[in-house]
């Protein structure tokens, strides 16, 4: 497989020398069906036969290569005067090799992977009850996972690990005893967090009823900021960002368009599947939050965008995913980060500044704009899938024809 990218017969005996030559062609036959670029082939095989050289040198056998060998690889190099070392030059191209090259061995049972995380030795139970039970019964997504699970902690801590003992005066100084530190929206997650915790406890009987009316409220006025959202100039800028034949382009237009016509959030556009689209009938499923389903129509516009991506999208990548990286190995979108930075980076593109970035703004875009255009906050509510229309009236404040009709004029003004 190496004559893929190589043709000269020292170069090719060279590279199949030294503890890396039995598998340096299967990993070329790897490189080739993830659809890596001939120049980044070239470079990641010179670094799996250079990593075998240095093994060597040092007495050490591929099997008892880790995950840290690519960062102890990368400080030999500068002081590396083999032939493989390409005079010690350090370049990231050589740092990848060698990760993916590890990568490649994991898959074939050469060396061991990185360690499985699991729960600390002394995580206490009911912690790893409660993310249970988030999961199973709320659907609840590892980073809230996590965060609920970080707040029970704490209470914990500071209560005591038996539930039974606890009582209302207790949780109420839980939140009361020292002035809390961060900003409104970390501590009103942190009282989110602790109310879930004690719903819990209270369904499984490990504590009093009616516990959680404990929890203190947060003072702050509710709904107080306006939603932030771009301008249709803004708009038209961000969308003519993202025309252009590359694939990056093409898939990030699609993204965006997903994002402002229909409201969604990052992670229902990365959680999004080939399957969930009906053709037919011009709809998408998506699941939203504590696995919410729902079918959202999907406009011409959006359904030519999306066809135009899944025509060029890879075809090396093996996943039902619609969004991919547009670099090898094509990987899916892991979470709702990696649609956060196509918005932030078509922004940037279109010269678009804001105090808010990331993908939410186009979500509160699509409100606003639908909202203007005169839709119910009823159908706004429907299609942003809010479980209350207290959230969806967050919008009305924009709505300047709509609050010129209530206005009234200050009393003074009368005389």
């Amino acid at each position: 497989m190496l004559e893929t990218y190589y043709s000269a017969p020292k170069t090719l005996a060279r590279l199949r020398t030294g503890p890396s030559a039995p598998y340096i062609d299967g990993f070329a036959g790897h490189l080739a069906a993830a659809g890596y670029s001939s120049s980044s082939a070239v470079r990641y095989l010179r670094a799996a036969t250079h990593l075998g050289h240095f093994l060597e040198s040092r007495g050490m056998m591929l099997a008892e290569v880790d995950a840290g060998i690519a960062e102890t690889f990368r400080r030999h190099l500068p002081s590396c005067r083999c032939p493989s070392s390409n005079g010690g030059k350090v370049n990231h191209h050589t740092y990848f090799g060698v990760r993916r090259f590890h990568r490649y061995l994991v898959g074939l049972g050469v060396c061991a992977g990185e360690p499985v995380k699991t729960a600390a030795p002394d995580e206490p139970a009911l912690i790893i009850e409660f993310s249970h039970w988030l999961e199973v019964h709320r659907g609840a997504a590892p980073p809230t996972r996590e965060q609920y699970c970080r707040s029970a902690r704490e209470l914990l801590e500071v209560l005591g690990d038996d539930p039974a003992r606890w009582a209302p005066q207790q949780v109420r100084a839980f939140f009361l005893r020292v002035p809390r530190r961060g900003s409104a929206n970390t501590i009103e997650k942190q009282v989110t967090g602790v109310r879930a915790f004690l719903r819990y406890l209270i369904a499984q009987g490990h504590c009093h009823s009616a516990l959680d009316q404990a929890v203190p409220r947060l003072a702050r006025w509710r709904l107080a900021s306006l939603p932030p959202s771009l301008s249709v100039e803004q708009v038209e800028r961000l969308l003519a960002a993202c025309e252009g034949p590359s694939l990056r382009r093409v898939r990030d237009r699609a993204v965006v368009l997903l994002l402002l016509r229909l409201g969604l959030r990052a992670g229902d556009v990365a959680r999004m599947r080939l399957s969930d689209f009906d053709w037919d009938n011009a709809t998408v499923r998506v699941s939203g939050k504590g696995r919410y389903e729902v079918a959202l129509p999907l406009p011409q516009e959006v359904g030519d965008a999306l066809l135009d991506y899944l025509q060029c999208r890879p075809r090396f990548t093996r996943t039902d995913r619609v969004f991919v990286s547009d670099v090898a190995p094509f990987a899916p979108f892991s979470s709702g980060d990696a649609v956060g930075s196509v918005v932030e980076r078509a922004l940037a593109r279109a010269g678009v500044t804001t105090p808010v970035k990331g993908a939410h703004l186009l979500r509160h875009t699509a409100a606003t704009h639908m909202l203007r255009q005169g839709v119910p906050l009823e159908r706004i509510g429907s299609v942003l899938r809010h479980r209350g229309v207290d959230t969806t009236a967050y919008y009305a404040k924009v709505d300047e024809t709509l609050l010129g009709r209530v206005v009234q004029a200050w009393p003074e003004v009368l005389r």
